[in-house]
């Protein structure tokens, strides 16, 4: 059963965004080529590509970002982190960021280089955290600043509390939005944006959806990141283990009715974790109802 979509108000009935990641490979980066004339027609407010702790995927996320911003109409931004990299290290990719056009940065810390899970230990000459970094851009200025937000609370946090202090700080310092971790459970959003709130936390925040290529990788995922993956996805995607058709019907399902449910609640923003493939988004917007903007002429389709 596909979802209802959602009556449009205007051009669209909310704003989004994607997340892209560099490939990796030849055939990884022909996936998301192929894919990219189709996340332009869904008029996104912008794209942005991720940043390997330490700076390990500058080269390709450049390369990614050159060619997003020579070749498609999207507004593009670029992650950017500042673990295992000193001060002068970070300001000078910064620089090389404005010089290649670039005016959005997502500033993050950055997962520890020995992976997820394991001791966070800043760089001794470095920028201590995110708040830090998004001091150091509004100090150079001229960007637009995103930053993160963790529903669930991220890994490493003592709890949900110390999360929203470090985003409070963030704010502070003067990020312009949040871009929250994926998450599943509604209800778990509206409580914790209770408690952003109630801390005098005006920023915008933005919910980050993740549709569901595959439940099972998904899993071990979100077990790192700290996201919780409910009991009803395992019922919603029973029965379809040998049946791909089966499994991106209800894949395409799920994330719509997550974000229906959430513009009912008022939200009317969101960003998506594409994987760098289009199939699945474009039927997750396709339920909603989303209009299409053809890229030549510049006109809704």
């Amino acid at each position: 059963m596909q979802t209802k979509a959602p009556e449009q108000k205007g051009r669209h009935a909310f704003r989004l965004s994607f997340e892209f990641f560099p490939p990796k490979s030849l055939e990884m980066e022909a996936h998301l080529w192929e894919s990219v004339s189709d996340f332009t027609e869904w008029d996104p407010e912008f794209v942005s590509v991720t940043y390997g702790a330490g700076g390990s995927t500058k080269a390709p996320t450049f390369s990614t970002i050159q060619r997003l911003m020579s070749d498609t109409p999207m507004a593009t931004a670029s992650h950017l982190t500042c673990v295992d990299a000193a001060r002068e290290e970070t300001l000078a990719v910064i620089e090389e960021l404005r010089a290649a056009g670039v005016r959005h940065i997502v500033a993050l810390r950055g997962d520890p280089s020995a992976g997820i899970g394991t001791a966070y230990q800043p760089h001794p000459e470095g920028y201590a955290n995110a708040a830090d970094l998004v001091a150091a851009l509004k100090d150079v200025g001229g960007f637009e600043i995103s930053v993160s937000a963790y529903p669930e609370k991220h890994p490493e946090s003592t709890d949900t509390n110390a999360d929203i202090e470090m985003l409070k700080r963030k704010a502070d310092n003067g990020a312009d939005r949040a871009l929250t971790q994926f998450f599943f459970d509604n209800d778990v959003f509206e409580r914790y944006m209770d408690k952003v709130r109630a801390a005098g936390i005006t920023l915008p925040v933005v919910p980050g959806i993740m549709p569901i290529q595959n439940l099972s990788m998904l899993k071990r995922f979100a077990g790192r990141c700290g996201s919780t993956v409910p009991e009803f996805l395992d019922r919603r995607f029973a029965g379809t283990e040998d049946d791909a058709v089966a499994r991106a019907e209800v894949a395409a399902d799920v994330a719509a009715e997550q974000i229906q449910d959430l513009i009912r609640r008022g939200l009317g923003e969101f960003h998506i974790y594409t994987m760098n493939r289009s199939a699945l988004t474009n039927a997750v917007l396709e339920r909603l109802g989303r209009q299409r903007v053809s890229v030549k002429e510049g006109a809704v389709a």
